[in-house]
């Protein structure tokens, strides 16, 4: 746990917790505590890197995760295909 919290951190994660604070602020001055829930949400997001925050949102072959990019295994790794043109 101590390792997610103090490793890891991108601009999305610094971002995510900003943005989630100033929410929580701005709703507890304004009494609205749904907004607090919301902002705490993506806040705790940003501060213990899971959900999107973590890097892990986007689809592809290689995804980020706790800052090292993961490669596929061996089973899943990508092979060369060779075509063979068929005329008739």
């Amino acid at each position: 746990m101590k390792e997610r919290l103090t490793k890891g951190w991108t601009f999305g994660r610094v971002l995510y917790v900003a943005l989630g604070a100033f929410v929580v602020a701005q709703s507890l001055i304004q009494k609205q505590w749904l907004g607090v829930l919301l902002g705490g949400y993506f806040a705790s997001m940003g501060l213990f890197s899971f959900g999107c925050a973590s890097g892990g949102c986007f689809g592809g072959a290689q995804q980020v995760r706790n800052g090292h990019a993961s490669s596929p295994s061996n089973s899943q790794a990508m092979q060369e295909v060779e075509f063979e043109e068929i005329k008739q």
